[in-house]
């Protein structure tokens, strides 16, 4: 049998609390970091150094992720979180029920305009073009969510 782990109770540290519910974006946060030390020490023009930078960008992604899907909602994206009205005008409606995709392509093209400024071939061009494609990657999928689905294995039918 699995046992749940249970929810920390007010005798907890305030950093066990956050500990519990960020964990996950920290230790993720935490790999980021060290992909970027690592292809810092490293040769960009050799294997390893190629390895890393690619997994600075799809381990930005996850912690990306993983941040803003806490916060910001996709209005009719299935994957997004359940959105609550509580804005009183429709200006800031529409930035509310689309805080996730204009966050994302914020991120696109804030990369794009620093990835343009850059020697594409240099160490750190390819990493910001790494990201732009990230950015790029996920701001596509958010905008797919809205019409298209993924059933889940246990949903489909024999």
């Amino acid at each position: 049998m699995k046992t749940v782990p249970s929810l920390p109770t007010k005798k907890h540290d305030d950093h066990h609390h956050v500990w519990y519910y960020h964990s996950l974006s920290f230790v993720v946060l935490a790999i980021v970091l060290a992909w970027i030390f690592l292809y810092w020490k490293s040769d960009y023009t050799s294997h390893r150094g190629t390895f890393y930078g690619n997994a600075i960008a799809d381990w930005s992604g996850a912690w990306i992720i993983l941040i803003v899907t806490k916060f910001l909602h996709e209005r009719g994206s299935t994957e997004s979180r359940p959105f609550q009205d509580r804005v009183k005008t429709p200006w800031l409606r529409f930035i509310a029920e689309h805080s996730l995709s204009l966050f994302l392509l914020l991120c696109c093209v804030t990369t794009g305009m620093i990835f343009l400024r850059m020697d594409p071939n240099s160490k750190w061009g390819e990493v910001a073009g790494n990201l732009l494609s990230q950015f790029v990657q996920l701001l596509g999928l958010v905008l797919l969510t809205k019409k298209l689905f993924e059933k889940a294995p246990s949903e489909t039918k024999r």
